[in-house]
């Protein structure tokens, strides 16, 4: 690269409408797999040990890096799976506005009780169901830059845990919620089916242009299914009208401890990933 193109990295692109990254920043945020080690304690964790109650919570560092490159300073993002609101609290360290919607009433007191102790303004957090959108004046009151959102896994939290979680004593279930309306308590194909009901629904206030960021995790196999769930979410919103799909981020999170799952009979991996699909509505 040379003296002028450096130059030219390093500040804004004027043609830029997606972001305020410079040349350096866009082609840093390009990288395929975040790998990250974000504190648990001390005023860098942001409130873990209460977001910690939510049994997947989202460091707000990782959720506001995903802000920063789909949103410019200002914009608006809808999370339809708020959980203890990662997403917001990026919002409000970034600059951008965010509205959540979250089924369980004791993460959204977790989330504004996260705002209290972290003495940020909360953004609104709905406690609702995100099949309703259309219901809440919140999303209906703004098209969003952005939805970026961390959906159930399935039932991969309601199922009872075997192998080295059991001999460790944690064999039980950790479901998000035990109501029958969480698309965490559904089965594989229901959870799909809802997924994309509920996507459909999310991009009629989506701006032209902008993008659907989704998290999720692989189960394990079995017997009669691959139970890739980062490809057959990619299937099945793959036929949604104007919905591109762009690639995915791997998002290493060093801080998974290891088990000796299937020591010392078969390979069983330990997934410390979670794939971050990425879609563009035209």
């Amino acid at each position: 690269m040379d003296d002028q193109q450096c130059d030219d990295a390093s500040r804004p692109d004027p043609r830029n409408k997606l972001n305020d990254l410079t040349g350096r920043e866009w082609v840093y945020a390009l990288r395929s797999v975040i790998t990250t080690r974000y504190p648990t304690s001390g005023p860098e964790a942001y409130a873990h040990t209460l977001r910690r109650r939510h049994p997947s919570p989202k460091p707000p560092q990782l959720m506001a890096e995903l802000i920063r490159f789909f949103t410019r300073r200002g914009g608006h993002v809808l999370d339809p799976f708020a959980g203890v609101g990662g997403t917001l609290l990026a919002c409000s360290l970034e600059g951008r506005t965010g509205v959540g919607i979250e089924l369980a009433q004791e993460y959204a007191d977790c989330y504004y009780h996260v705002c209290q102790t972290l003495q940020l303004a909360p953004q609104p957090l709905i406690v609702g169901d995100a099949r309703h959108l259309h219901a809440y004046a919140e999303v209906v009151a703004r098209p969003f830059d952005l939805i970026l959102t961390d959906p159930p896994y399935a039932a991969m939290q309601a199922r009872t845990k075997t192998g080295e979680h059991k001999k460790r004593g944690r064999s039980a279930a950790t479901p998000f919620t035990d109501s029958t309306a969480d698309l965490g308590n559904l089965d594989y194909q229901t959870f799909l089916s809802e997924l994309r009901n509920i996507v459909e629904q999310a991009l009629v206030w989506l701006k032209p242009g902008g993008h659907l960021v989704l998290f999720t995790k692989d189960l394990q196999p079995a017997h009669d299914h691959h139970n890739m769930l980062h490809a057959d979410i990619v299937q099945t919103l793959w036929s949604v009208p104007r919905l591109a799909f762009r690639g995915y981020r791997i998002w290493h999170d060093q801080s998974q401890n290891l088990y000796p799952f299937g020591y010392p009979f078969a390979f069983v991996a330990n997934q410390v990933h979670q794939f971050i699909l990425i879609f563009r509505y035209a």
